[in-house]
């Protein structure tokens, strides 16, 4: 096993970014994705271009799963690339999932002799493009130790959450719960911006110095006002992540009513064909109800 080689699986818009940073800090990267194009963009940049994911977790010291749901992790992980792992290789898993999940894996890898880190990101593909994701971690200190090189290629900040797996995921639905109901109300407000006929590139620029504004209001409202809904973070991503955050309520018996209006208003996007697009392309059910536009 080398030390300094580490197996990526998922090299979308932020996990395609990520290796590009490991592959930049010497990193020895083999990646997988299944799309052969994302794989062929690791090799052209120094990385080890991988025909499977059983290829791409041999001989790794630290193995780096950014999918993007559960399923697809144990989809990963049963073609091969779990029993491909070398003794105590550690498993990093970046993608959003239930916290029940990441525990129930997590006790899985470790008494494979597997340390474990659940370590969830935000930041987006800017975060990643720019190397300051925040990680939000929990797992064994062994799985820190084994992640830390990894971690610090792309991170701007590592949360330490805990010791046991599912902490991190935890908090992670806590983020996507503010991230969802912060973009469907930016959505909301800008529309009845428009439907009251003052000039929605305006609203954006006065809202932006007011008390009102957020971090998303500010980072996807732009999206609507230029029209540009080239996916950064699909619609069916949020349909998924405030799935996870309903599916949290409703095991602890906790209502959550604003995270139910801003997944029926993404689910009604998704169902308008829209689950590919850009997320603020939730601003199209608003549009298309009240006939107006959001257009800076």
């Amino acid at each position: 096993m080398a030390d300094d080689t580490v197996g990526f699986i998922g090299l979308g818009a932020m996990g395609g970014e990520m290796a590009r940073h490991l592959v930049a800090k010497g990193i020895r990267v083999q990646g997988f994705d299944l799309r052969s194009e994302a794989v062929a963009r690791l090799a052209a940049q120094g990385g080890v271009a991988c025909a499977s994911p059983a290829e791409a977790a041999a001989g790794v010291s630290a193995l780096v799963l950014m999918v993007a749901s559960a399923a697809q992790v144990e989809a990963v992980l049963a073609d091969g690339s779990e029993a491909a792992l070398p003794p105590g290789a550690a498993v990093i898993l970046h993608s959003t999932v239930p916290p029940s999940f990441a525990a129930a894996l997590g006790a899985r890898l470790e008494a494979a002799g597997h340390p474990f880190l659940d370590a969830p990101v935000s930041g987006g593909q800017v975060g990643a493009r720019d190397g300051r994701l925040t990680i939000m971690a929990s797992g064994s200190p062994a799985a820190f130790a084994a992640a830390a090189p990894v971690l610090a290629s792309y991170s701007q900040k590592v949360w330490r959450l805990g010791d046991v797996a599912g902490a991190g995921s935890t908090v992670k639905l806590v983020n996507q719960h503010l991230a969802g109901v912060h973009i469907v109300a930016a959505a909301e407000a800008m529309a009845l911006a428009a439907r009251a006929g003052v000039d929605p590139g305006l609203v954006f620029e006065v809202i932006s110095t007011s008390a009102g504004r957020s971090w998303m209001f500010e980072n996807r409202v732009p999206h609507m006002l230029a029209r540009d809904f080239t996916p950064l973070s699909a619609v069916e991503i949020f349909v998924k992540d405030l799935g996870i955050v309903l599916d949290a309520g409703r095991e602890r018996r906790f209502p959550l009513p604003l995270a139910a209006v801003a997944h029926q208003q993404f689910l009604a996007a998704a169902a308008a064909g829209l689950g590919a697009e850009d997320d603020a392309a939730v601003v199209k059910v608003y549009e298309k109800l009240a006939g107006i536009e959001v257009k800076g």
